[in-house]
């Protein structure tokens, strides 16, 4: 498969369904639990926008990266959460509402973020040999296509026919894993050559950034004094970013064209489902420590009667 056809074709498909079902589970309600939760939205905002940008920058700065890898890295710091945040949050029982709203909210800022923090690392990173930019107002219009559009037809039939989009919103998850996992493998089938090294280069930073990413979420979630759902939810949606629009941004013809970028958001992708698999143990494991120590609690006094 060759990458030009990888980039033109799957890579938007893959986007616009991955929205598509993002948009399939929202409605105006999201949007509006600004006002009902602000605590809550404002701390995952602020995290995901700023926060998570700074550590990306600073990971980047740190770890022996090429030009190249270093922009790929704040690339994906730069992208909002994803659908898959929203299904982790799920997994965890943590305030998936929450992790939807955040998800949706960051989405909108991002659209005019990300040219500005591309352009950023570009200049600190590559300086003179940053010979591609990103036109602020044409990223800011393509991302906004290629985002709102699938997310507003998802709204438009969860609000229509809330009964068809609820029996195809699982299917439209899956299948968009499915285009990601392709898009991953085609990635690294064309640098097949150098991906071991590419794992040595960009391994540790991109897992640092998601195990950092998510002890911060926790951290400021639990010094806020958030409930424990709500505490989840910022710890998987300011750990789990969207890979597949970091890929397109990176490789996209439509935007910088630099498929060597995309390789760190391509192996957090791989990353991330481990560390959420993790995540989620530990959740269940600390649940089941949890019952089995208040079960045994009413024994032991009854044995002390």
């Amino acid at each position: 498969m060759e990458s030009s056809f990888l980039t033109a074709v799957f890579l938007p498909l893959a986007l616009f369904i991955i929205m598509l079902g993002m948009g399939l589970s929202l409605t105006t309600r999201d949007f509006q639990r600004i006002l009902t939760e602000p605590k809550a939205v404002i701390l995952g905002l602020v995290a995901q926008l700023i926060m998570l940008p700074v550590v990306g920058f600073l990971l980047a700065s740190l770890f022996p990266l090429s030009p190249e890898l270093a922009v790929g890295v704040m690339i994906l710091a730069a992208c909002p959460g994803g659908p898959t945040s929203n299904m982790v949050t799920y997994l965890v029982q943590g305030n998936v509402a929450l992790s939807i709203t955040l998800t949706a909210i960051s989405s909108l800022i991002t659209i005019v973020t990300i040219p500005l923090v591309v352009n950023f690392a570009m200049q600190q990173f590559m300086g003179e040999a940053a010979a591609i930019q990103l036109s602020f107002l044409t990223t800011v219009i393509q991302i906004a296509v290629i985002t709102l559009i699938p997310v507003s037809i998802g709204m438009a039939l969860h609000h229509y026919v809330p009964r068809f989009a609820a029996k195809v919103e699982k299917w439209v998850k899956w299948l968009s894993l499915f285009f990601l996992a392709l898009i991953i493998v085609g990635l690294l089938a064309k640098e097949r050559a150098n991906v071991a090294s590419f794992f040595v280069q960009v391994g540790g930073v991109t897992l640092a950034l998601n195990v950092l990413t998510m002890g911060l979420g926790f951290a400021i979630a639990t010094l806020a004094k958030l409930d424990a759902r709500s505490t989840k939810a910022i710890t998987v949606e300011v750990g789990i970013q969207n890979g597949t629009l970091a890929i397109a941004i990176a490789s996209a013809p439509t935007f910088l064209n630099t498929p060597s970028m995309a390789i760190p958001a391509a192996i957090y992708a791989l990353i991330m489902f481990a560390t959420s698999a993790g995540f989620a143990w530990l959740i269940r494991y600390k649940k089941a420590v949890s019952a089995s120590s208040q079960q045994q609690t009413p024994e032991s006094s009854e044995s002390r009667l």
